[in-house]
């Protein structure tokens, strides 16, 4: 492992794991691991219990940013030591916004994402165990969010909590604090790599988000109508 991402979700989490394998310090594990392997659920919920399992899930992966990963930066700073430990921030408002329409809408908005992503979950128990995660993970006692979701100020005030307990954490000499819009230059110089050509890529995060969670759900429950299965109860 030589990179740890600490930063939240919706901090350009895609965009980094873009850029860190251009700069060939990948595979990059990222939120969309998950996704795309809901088997790996049941090693996140392990980790949850105080299982070390950092070996089993990074797997062929020399870096990770965005959550789960990032919810247990301590952990692998301990478990890494010679690991870098990137800090993603945004702007606030900005941040709370994008956060609250995607991450949280998904848990407890009423519009089309949340509910396909909560059909697919009647018929798909992988999927069911997912959303579990996601809640106990950010909503739980044991919740990045625990303290408060409901309104703006609380997101801010907890987004704003967890950079200054990253920054408590880690060793300075280890830890780069970084927003997407710096560019390349403050990366690769903490990362000791050269400046690529190409400009730093670009990943709209919110689309990625929506595509997958809408996307999985219609091809989980197309996939369930035309097998027969009754109506779940």
């Amino acid at each position: 492992m030589r990179v740890i991402g600490a930063g939240l979700p919706r901090t350009g989490t895609l965009t980094q794991k873009l850029a860190l394998e251009q700069l060939g310090l990948g595979p990059c594990y990222h939120w969309v691991n998950v996704i795309a392997d809901l088997d790996q659920v049941e090693l996140w919920d392990r980790a949850m219990d105080g299982e070390a399992v950092w070996e089993q899930v990074f797997a062929g992966h020399n870096c990770t940013v965005d959550w789960p990963g990032g919810y247990f930066y301590r952990e692998l700073t301990d478990a890494y030591p010679e690991a870098r430990v990137l800090l993603s921030v945004r702007d606030p408002e900005s941040w709370e916004r994008s956060f609250r329409e995607t991450i949280w809408t998904m848990s407890f908005g009423r519009s089309l994402m949340p509910l396909l992503a909560h059909a697919r979950a009647e018929v798909d128990p992988r999927f069911g165990r997912y959303l579990e995660l996601v809640d106990r993970m950010f909503w739980g006692a044991q919740g990045t969010f625990a303290d408060g979701h409901a309104e703006p100020a609380q997101l801010i005030e907890q987004m704003q909590r967890h950079h200054e307990q990253v920054k408590r954490a880690v060793p300075p000499e280890r830890l780069l604090v970084w927003e997407v819009g710096e560019g390349w230059e403050p990366l690769c110089a903490f990362l000791d790599v050269p400046v690529p050509d190409e400009p730093l890529p670009h990943a709209n995060d919110r689309g990625e988000f929506v595509q997958r969670v809408i996307g999985g759900a219609l091809d989980t429950l197309q996939a369930w109508r035309e097998s027969g299965a009754p109506v779940p109860s």
